[in-house]
C-alpha cells in the first residue's frame, strides 16, 4: 500500500494524502450486498442522539462473512474490493462448490490464494484460514475473533488491527487485544489467521472539510465558543479555556468518566486493563 501526496493544483490537494490500493473498479457482488438505512444519528422517536451524523453519500451493505462456518470447503479469493461501511478491504471468496461470499482481506492475502474453514489442526498456518482459537499456537496474531463461540466475528476487525494470542490454560486462551487489553477467552472461539490490511489507512489525509461531509461527518463546535445557554462551558468575556473539568452540554464528565457497566459479563474476563492497570478479582 503508499500514501500518495498530490502536487497542491487546488487548494484542496495541499494536505491531501490518499492510500491507493490496486482495487477492484466495478460494482460488488449483487447478491452479498443489502440496503442499508442511515440513521443520522437518530433513534427510534426522530431524536438525535449521536450528535454530529448527517448527509453523506448513499451506500450499500456488503453482508461479510464473520461466522466463517462453511467448513472443510477451500475457497480462491476472486478479488480485493472497497467497503464504504469500514476501514478494512474485504476479499470475495469463490468457493469450489460454486457459493460466494465476502470475509475481511488480511494483509498479504492476494488474488488467487487458497483460504479454508477447518476444525482440525492443518499441517501449516496461511493467511486468511479460519479456525478454533485451541488449534492456534500462541504467539501468532489473529483478527476477526469471537466473544462467545458462534456468535460471529467481533473483535479485532479494522484497518492494521491484529490480536495475539499469549497462553492458554483451562479451556480459555489469553489474548493480548491491538489496545493493549489482556483478557481471556473461550478457546472454542473462531479467529482468522493474520492481521487485518490497508495498515495504511490511519496516515490517510482528508485534505478538505467536504470529504468529511461525503463520509457523513458533520461539524463540530467545541463548548468553548458557545453561549452559557447551549453548553456548561460557553460565555464569558473574550477568550477562555473553559476553567472547569470538560463536560458535554448536560453536564455530564467527558474526559476520564467510566461509562461502561459493571454488569457485563465480558468484564469479568479482563486481566489487565488497557490503562496497563491489572483487574482485581473477588
Amino acid at each position: 500500500m503508499t500514501i500518495i501526496l498530490h502536487k497542491p493544483k487546488t487548494p484542496t490537494q495541499r494536505f491531501l494524502a490518499l492510500n491507493r490500493r490496486a482495487l477492484w473498479k466495478d460494482r460488488p457482488e449483487n447478491l452479498l450486498t443489502a440496503s442499508k438505512h442511515r440513521c443520522k444519528g437518530r433513534n427510534c422517536y426522530g431524536r438525535i442522539t449521536s450528535r454530529r451524523r448527517g448527509g453523506g453519500h448513499k451506500r450499500l451493505m456488503r453482508l461479510v462473512d464473520f461466522f466463517r462456518d462453511k467448513l472443510d470447503v477451500p475457497a480462491c479469493v476472486e478479488r480485493i474490493e472497497y467497503d464504504p461501511n469500514r476501514s478494512a478491504d474485504i476479499a470475495l471468496l469463490n468457493y469450489v462448490d460454486g457459493e460466494k461470499r465476502y470475509i475481511i482481506a488480511p494483509r498479504g492475502l492476494n488474488i488467487g490464494d487458497f483460504v479454508v474453514s477447518l476444525n482440525t489442526a492443518p499441517r501449516d498456518f496461511s493467511v486468511g484460514m479460519s479456525l478454533p482459537l485451541a488449534l492456534i499456537p500462541s504467539g501468532i496474531f489473529v483478527h476477526c475473533l469471537e466473544i462467545e463461540p458462534g456468535r460471529g466475528a467481533a473483535i479485532a476487525r479494522g484497518a492494521g488491527i491484529g490480536a495475539q494470542i499469549v497462553a492458554f490454560d483451562g479451556g480459555y486462551a489469553t489474548i493480548k487485544m491491538p489496545s493493549g487489553e489482556i483478557r481471556l477467552l473461550n478457546a472454542k472461539c473462531r479467529a482468522t489467521i493474520g492481521q487485518v490490511g490497508n495498515s495504511d489507512h490511519g496516515k490517510q489525509s482528508l485534505g478538505k472539510a467536504g470529504r468529511n461531509r461525503w463520509l457523513g461527518r458533520r461539524p463540530r463546535v467545541r463548548g468553548v465558543v458557545m453561549n452559557p445557554v447551549d453548553h456548561p462551558m460557553g460565555g464569558g468575556e473574550g477568550r477562555t479555556s473553559g476553567g472547569g473539568h470538560p463536560v458535554s452540554p448536560w453536564g455530564q464528565l467527558a474526559k476520564g468518566y467510566p461509562t461502561r457497566k459493571r454488569s457485563q459479563k465480558s468484564n469479568r474476563m479482563i486481566l489487565v486493563r488497557r490503562n496497563g492497570r491489572k483487574v482485581k478479582k473477588g
